[in-house]
């Protein structure tokens, strides 16, 4: 996405987020179970940068905005985003902190919504943050989704039952392993997030994302 609606998009979350007292925000490519694969709704780095990779994150300041994205994507990005509306950063993981450390100005509030970053990511910002002199702060509404004016429905599919002849193993089975393994282990309890684990452990399916 290039030119004028690339900036008027990134021009209109300042104004939005300028109106709640922040100066900046963190929009990741993912949704609230961070997995590679998500539906058209939490395609928000998308609708926001003109992206469409599996792996991006997005940085925007009051002043200057910046797509982290790894080598794998780097033609790709060139292609989708504008360069004159975000800088396209190849990274691993610790370029990100050391951006905003350098480009946030103290006292600053850098806004991200915590359904969509995980607490280890979360604790790497607010020390970039505070070498900044600035804060990191949830946001109380999705800002992009605000803005979003055709952004489609959550995923509301009705979930269906997957034959014992396609799963192998009934539930139950799966559940006996899974508690089996926790004992050998000394663990207590475990949390499955991802979907398709779910969707592996419950022998349900759905129609979330397509082809998952």
């Amino acid at each position: 996405m290039t030119g004028p609606a690339a900036r008027e998009r990134v021009e209109s979350l300042r104004r939005r987020l300028a109106g709640e007292g922040f100066s900046g925000y963190i929009q990741p490519r993912a949704d609230e179970h961070q997995g590679e694969f998500v539906p058209p709704r939490a395609e928000r780095l998308a609708w926001l940068t003109g992206f469409t990779g599996s792996a991006g994150l997005a940085v925007v300041l009051a002043d200057k905005a910046a797509l982290f994205t790894d080598g794998r994507y780097a033609l790709q990005a060139a292609r989708e985003v504008d360069g004159n509306v975000f800088e396209i950063i190849e990274t691993p993981g610790a370029a990100i902190a050391g951006w905003i450390a350098d480009n946030l100005r103290a006292g600053e509030r850098l806004a991200y919504d915590p359904w969509l970053i995980t607490v280890a990511r979360a604790k790497k910002y607010k020390a970039a943050c505070r070498r900044a002199g600035g804060e990191l702060a949830p946001i109380e509404t999705n800002p992009v989704d605000a803005l979003w004016e055709d952004q489609p429905a959550p995923p509301a599919a009705p979930i269906r039952p997957h034959d014992l002849a396609f799963t192998g193993k009934t539930s139950a089975a799966k559940r006996a392993a899974i508690a089996k393994s926790l004992i050998e282990g000394g663990g207590g309890a475990t949390v499955l997030s991802a979907p398709d684990s779910i969707a592996w452990l419950l022998n349900v399916r759905g129609d979330d994302v397509p082809f998952s």
